[in-house]
C-alpha cells in the first residue's frame, strides 16, 4: 500500500488562482468590438486646402495652354520661332510650383519676425529700379531690376510685404483698436510710400492691388467703415488726381468710357479686346484659331490674355476663369474664417484681396468695365516675377487653411453647430491676440 505522503494527485492539480482562462479571452472582444469615437476628428480644413491646390493647378494648366497660343505670333516675329515665350512660361511655372510646395509647409507665423526687415528690403529694391544700370526700362516704365539674363520686378514682393507687415502690425496693436489712429496711421504711411515709388515707376494698376490688401486687411482686423471712409476718400482723390496727371494715363480714362469713338488711337487696346470677345461667340473660335493675335490685339499674352481666351474658347471658356477665381475667393475667405489664429487669418483676407482683386482689375479692363491699368492675370498671364510671387501667396494660403484647427466635437459626439464654431474661433482668436 503506497503511504499517503507519495499521493502526487492533489499536489498536480492547478490552483483556482492561476485559472487564467477568463482573462485570456479577449481576441474576440478586440477584433469584434467597434473602434472608440475620436475625441476630434479629422480637420475639415483638409478639404478647404486640397481644393485650393486643385484650383490653383487648373489655372496654372490655363496658363499654360492660353500663352502657348496667345504668343505664337509675337514670339515667331520676335525671336523666329513660336515656341520661345511658352519655354519661358514653363520654366518660370516650374519654378513657380517648387516656391508653391516650399510655402505650403511653412509655418505662416514666421514671417511676422521678417515684416519689418522685408519691409525696408521692398523699399530699398523700389529705388534701385530708377538707378541707370541696375534697373530695367522697358515700354516707358522702370518697373524691373536686372540680375543678369534674368529681370525681377520688385513691385510683386511688395504686395507680399505689405500683406504680412499689416497682418502683424494689427495683432499686435489689437488692444489698441479703440484708437484708430494707433492701427491705421502706420497702416496708411507704409501704403503711401509704396505707392508713390510705385506710382513712380509708373505703375497704377500695382497700386490699386496694394490698396485692396491694405483695405482688406484694416476692414476685417477690426476698423470700423466710418474710419476707413475718409482715408478711402482721400486715396480715391489721390489716384484719380494723379490718373489724370499723366496724359496717357488720362488718354485711357477718357477711352475706356467709349473705345470705339477713338478706335485707332487712345481706344486701341479696349476695342480690339472687345472684338475679340465678340468674335468667341458661345463655344469660341477654337484653340488656337483666334485672329486678334496676329498682332491685332497688343500684349495678347499678358494683359489681355482674358480676351484670347474669351476669342478661342468663346464665352463657356471665360466663365470657367471667372469660375476658377470665384472659388479661389471663396476658399481664401472661407480659411481666414476657420484660421487657427488672428494673424493667420488676416494673412489669408490680405493674400486671397491680393490675388482675386488683380484678377478682377485685368477682367474688368479686358471686358470694358475698367480702365486699362496693365496688370497681368493671375497664374495665367506671361510672366516670371508675378507668377513666381503669386504662387508664393497661394501656398501660404494652403499652408494656413492645412493648420487650421479640426472642428471641435463636444461630449454628445456630434459636431458643433455653425454659431457655435463662429463662437469658438472668436475665443481662439482673442486668447491668440492676448
Amino acid at each position: 500500500m503506497t503511504p499517503p505522503t507519495k499521493k502526487t494527485g492533489p499536489t498536480k492539480k492547478t490552483p483556482p488562482t492561476k485559472k487564467t482562462g477568463p482573462t485570456k479571452k479577449t481576441g474576440p472582444t478586440k477584433k469584434n468590438a467597434p473602434r472608440p469615437r475620436r475625441s476630434q476628428p479629422p480637420s475639415r480644413r483638409g478639404g478647404a486646402a486640397t481644393m485650393l491646390v486643385v484650383t490653383v493647378v487648373a489655372l496654372c494648366l490655363v496658363g499654360l495652354v492660353m500663352v502657348m497660343s496667345a504668343s505664337s505670333v509675337v514670339s515667331q516675329q520676335r525671336y523666329g520661332s513660336s515656341w520661345v515665350y511658352i519655354q519661358r512660361q514653363i520654366m518660370w511655372t516650374a519654378t513657380g510650383v517648387a516656391v508653391f510646395v516650399a510655402a505650403t509647409r511653412f509655418d505662416p507665423q514666421r514671417l511676422r519676425a521678417l515684416a519689418v526687415p522685408l519691409l525696408a528690403v521692398v523699399a530699398v529694391l523700389l529705388v534701385l529700379v530708377f538707378i541707370p544700370g541696375i534697373g530695367v526700362r522697358a515700354s516707358g516704365s522702370s518697373r524691373w531690376i536686372g540680375v543678369g539674363p534674368l529681370t525681377f520686378q520688385p513691385a510683386e514682393l511688395a504686395k507680399l510685404a505689405l500683406a504680412v507687415f499689416l497682418a502683424d502690425l494689427v495683432v499686435r496693436r489689437a488692444g489698441d483698436m479703440d484708437d484708430w489712429r494707433r492701427v491705421l496711421r502706420p497702416a496708411l504711411l507704409v501704403f503711401a510710400v509704396f505707392a508713390v515709388l510705385v506710382m513712380r515707376q509708373p505703375d497704377m494698376g500695382t497700386t490699386i492691388v496694394l490698396s485692396f490688401v491694405v483695405g482688406g486687411v484694416l476692414f476685417a482686423g477690426g476698423v470700423q467703415a466710418r474710419q476707413l471712409a475718409p482715408a478711402a476718400g482721400a486715396a480715391l482723390l489721390a489716384g484719380v488726381t494723379l490718373a489724370f496727371s499723366a496724359p496717357y494715363r488720362r488718354a485711357r480714362m477718357l477711352a475706356f468710357l467709349d473705345p470705339f469713338s477713338d478706335a485707332g488711337n487712345t481706344g486701341y487696346q479696349a476695342a480690339q479686346s472687345l472684338i475679340a470677345l465678340g468674335s468667341g461667340g458661345l463655344f469660341g473660335v477654337g484653340l488656337g484659331a483666334g485672329r486678334q493675335k496676329w498682332l491685332f490685339l497688343p500684349n495678347a499674352h499678358t494683359d489681355f490674355i482674358f480676351a484670347v481666351i474669351g476669342e478661342e474658347l468663346g464665352l463657356l471658356g471665360a466663365l470657367l476663369v471667372v469660375l476658377l477665381f470665384a472659388t479661389l475667393a471663396a476658399l481664401g475667405y472661407r480659411t481666414a474664417v476657420h484660421a487657427r489664429d488672428r494673424f493667420s487669418a488676416l494673412l489669408a483676407v490680405a493674400l486671397t484681396s491680393w490675388i482675386t482683386g488683380q484678377a478682377v482689375v485685368n477682367i474688368g479692363a479686358a471686358i470694358g468695365l475698367l480702365p486699362i491699368t496693365g496688370v497681368p492675370l493671375p497664374f495665367v498671364s506671361f510672366g516670371g516675377s508675378a507668377l513666381v510671387f503669386t504662387m508664393a501667396a497661394a501656398g501660404l494660403l494652403v499652408s494656413i487653411a492645412r493648420r487650421s484647427e479640426p472642428a471641435r466635437v463636444p461630449r454628445s459626439g456630434r459636431p458643433l453647430g455653425p454659431g457655435r464654431r463662429r463662437a469658438e474661433s472668436a475665443r481662439q482668436h482673442a486668447r491668440a491676440a492676448r
